[in-house]
């Protein structure tokens, strides 16, 4: 009997350790954490409950990018931390001249960026460029305000980076030049043939005395811009248009309304001085130019009223078709945080960040109304149309491929060109040497490798 006694006692000792073990709601988890009451008689715990969400990892990117935008980028940082308290950011630079040099050098070295911002053709090459398209459409990103400019950031049909800012062309005029002579504005649906009529009215005087109805400086955009406007590539197979866009300079060197390609090379002509100078009614130039006459005027080194239209078209061509190029964000390929990565180039290429850009005068990828109005400004300073350089349709300057900047535009069209400038060459001779120098110089390094959309 004391035997059938005591197993009942067991018994009911057990049945009412199992049933508090179930009414504590499990909190004693096969994870080891502690429970300990508090004064208050409130529980903590020294570990997260299994129950709760995760917390984000917490990730930190160094990234290096231009100098002239370290300031701004370090301002948006602002805005991402307050949405993304995970994730640190620490932008770097390095100096402009040697930027691209340090970062591939570093980068074969072994420094894991996980981010870098720069222009695609210096970076593409290296193979570490992540596509993109993958996490555009994962984050469903809006690439409505990038316009037709994301096409420019296209190698063998991937996207490989999003553009932050970028650059375009216009045509800068002295106002005051075109009262003086009784000519109305040009419009802004000038085309180029319109333009040389212009610039021989503007034209008057001779030697030190001569003002000129225009200037294009001595690079080759300002003589191959119209074949671009027209949809040629500077590394096409047939560079027919070029032809054309040469002569085009000749004729205006025939005219007199333009300085020659020799004397501004010889003399060291800049277009900024000689547009601020008041020696020359209109100025083909991009829009940096805006900064460069701002500081002029507040340092009293010009007085004249001026002003910016759309850069002359080729016929059938619509107005305000310029030549831009994009800056981006990119990621490494070897990045071991690739989703937190993208987060930030969705971030500080986006409409936020684009309104923070455009209010420091930069030019942006992206686009909205709010981000126009921020880089008009209270509308007090020149130029009064502003406006134009946010409503280009845009041709990437040259194809973002490796060595198309260096060995193509700067090498083969500026040494070529000037030959013709010079009058040792025609221009039909001139595209045929192009022809064949792209092929040798270029093509057959880079041509199988890479491939634009």
């Amino acid at each position: 009997m004391k035997k059938i006694m005591s197993f009942m006692l067991v018994s009911i000792l057990l049945v009412s350790m199992l049933s508090a073990c179930a009414s504590n709601g499990g909190n004693n988890s096969s994870s080891g954490s502690k429970n300990s009451e508090t004064s208050n008689g409130s529980s903590s715990s020294s570990s997260t409950e299994t129950s709760s969400p995760a917390t984000p990892k917490q990730v930190k990117f160094t990234v290096p990018v231009l100098p002239d935008d370290l300031e701004t980028f370090n301002l948006v940082n602002e805005e991402f931390k307050k949405e993304n308290s995970n994730i640190e950011v620490e932008f770097i630079a390095f100096p402009a001249t040697q930027y691209y040099e340090k970062l591939r050098i570093q980068l074969s070295g072994g420094v894991e960026y996980d981010l870098f911002g720069g222009v695609l053709d210096k970076m593409i090459d290296t193979g570490i460029v992540e596509p993109l398209d993958d996490y555009i459409k994962a984050n469903n990103t809006d690439v409505i305000g990038y316009g037709e400019l994301l096409d420019n950031l296209k190698v063998n049909g991937s996207i490989y980076g999003l553009p932050y800012r970028k650059s375009n062309w216009m045509m800068f005029y002295n106002k005051d030049l075109f009262d003086a002579a009784g000519v109305a504005y040009p419009s802004e649906d000038i085309t180029w043939t319109e333009f040389r009529e212009l610039a021989k009215q503007l034209t008057s005087g001779s030697g030190p005395d001569k003002t000129y109805g225009a200037f294009l400086h001595h690079w080759a955009q300002t003589w191959y811009m119209q074949a671009v406007q027209s949809g040629a590539s500077v590394i096409d197979k047939d560079l027919t248009p070029f032809i054309d866009a040469m002569q085009y300079r000749l004729d205006l060197e025939a005219d007199g309304s333009i300085m020659p390609w020799t004397e501004s090379k010889s003399t060291g002509t800049h277009y900024n001085a000689f547009f601020q100078s008041g020696k020359v009614a209109m100025s083909i130039i991009g829009d940096w130019h805006v900064a460069q006459l701002r500081q002029a005027e507040d340092e009293g080194k010009m007085s004249f009223n001026w002003d910016v239209t759309p850069v002359p078209h080729p016929d059938g061509v619509k107005a305000n078709t310029s030549l831009g190029l994009p800056v981006s964000l990119m990621m490494n390929k070897n990045s071991k945080h690739k989703e937190e990565a993208y987060k930030v180039i969705e971030f500080f290429s986006g409409p936020v960040a684009a309104e923070i850009f455009a209010s420091r005068g930069f030019i942006t990828g992206y686009s909205n109304d709010d981000i126009v109005a921020a880089y008009f400004g209270d509308g007090s300073r020149n130029p009064a149309n502003i406006h134009y350089f946010f409503e280009t349709t845009e041709f990437a300057e040259y194809p973002m491929l490796p060595g198309v900047k260096t060995i193509v535009v700067d090498g083969i069209y500026v040494q070529e060109g000037e030959l013709v400038f010079a009058g040792e060459q025609t221009p039909q001779e001139a595209v045929e040497k192009m022809k064949t120098r792209i092929e040798s110089e270029w093509a057959s390094i880079y041509e199988d490798q890479f491939k634009i959309d």
